[in-house]
């Protein structure tokens, strides 16, 4: 009986160590996905009222678990019966993500005085109406990342039993949702910490240095992020294109594979973009009608 007891052990023991040995891959390979999804959640994470970051930030996180409990059992399912379907959805996410980034560079060249002229007037009524929105964004282009990451962590035990591949992906997909959405939190309350260094130095010394030098770089910070973010999602767009084609995965050898997936990032965004822009415009031919 005891010996059967600690078989068992053994056999849990042997288990953990395999899937402790394939999370530590897992994690070295999504490693960059996971530093886009940080760059991308901070850029979708901010813009609020201070009272509202924390919130939205909690939204948004709850979002990205529910993501990858749908995401994980379909996954597995898919990778089982229909491997080519996984490839087919991580195209489809790509061009939603080249959209979204390119979508982000047209608004910044061509809209930015628009926005500009209205942005007294509209900003109460984007705080009331536009958060739902925001969430929702954020959520949507989680969901592509989150697909990317399991996808990946799978890769890495195709080799195991059912057991241990839900296991490593599960693993995985905590670490990245606590991890990313606890960096972000920490972010985009600089400010906050930075008030109370002041507070605590009583006005003097290294602390409110520090606490003033907090507080000034957060709005560095999040435009920096806006721009890191928006490249993350070209080049996690391109790199999906680049490495689920042949032809693209090969094309330009001499080209720095960043430079790429980069191009391949924008061309996709630009090809849903015209294609959303026919479809309207077909829309409102039939509207008018």
């Amino acid at each position: 009986m005891a010996s059967g007891f600690f078989a068992i052990l053994d056999d849990i023991a042997a288990l953990m160590d395999g899937v402790s040995a394939n999370v530590k891959i897992a994690t070295k390979k999504t490693a960059g996905i996971l530093g886009d999804d940080l760059a991308v959640n901070a850029e979708k994470s901010t813009g609020f009222v201070s009272s509202r970051e924390l919130p939205v930030l909690w939204a948004i996180t709850k979002g990205s678990f529910l993501n990858k409990i749908i995401i994980i059992p379909i996954a597995l399912l898919l990778n089982a019966f229909l491997p080519t379907a996984i490839i087919v959805i991580l195209v489809l996410g790509g061009f939603y993500l080249a959209y979204e980034g390119v979508e982000k560079i047209v608004e910044f060249l061509f809209h930015k005085k628009h926005s500009a002229e209205h942005g007294v007037t509209e900003e109460i009524q984007v705080d009331a109406t536009l958060e739902k929105t925001k969430i929702k964004s954020a959520v949507t282009t989680d969901f592509i990342l989150s697909i990317e990451i399991v996808i990946i962590a799978l890769s890495t035990a195709l080799d195991k039993s059912l057991s241990t591949q839900i296991l490593i992906v599960s693993v995985v997909s905590l670490i990245a949702t606590v991890g990313v959405y606890g960096i972000v939190a920490l972010i985009v309350r600089m400010d906050d910490f930075g008030l109370l260094l002041i507070k605590k130095s009583k006005n003097k010394g290294f602390l409110k240095a520090l606490g003033l030098l907090l507080v000034k770089m957060l709005p560095i910070v999040i435009q920096l992020f806006a721009v890191v973010g928006t490249i993350a999602l070209l080049l996690v767009s391109g790199g999906i294109f680049a490495h689920n084609s042949d032809y693209l995965h090969h094309l330009l050898p001499q080209c720095p594979a960043i430079i790429k997936e980069l191009a391949f990032g924008v061309l996709g965004g630009l090809f849903v973009i015209v294609l959303v822009g026919i479809t309207k415009f077909i829309l409102s031919l039939f509207k008018k009608k």
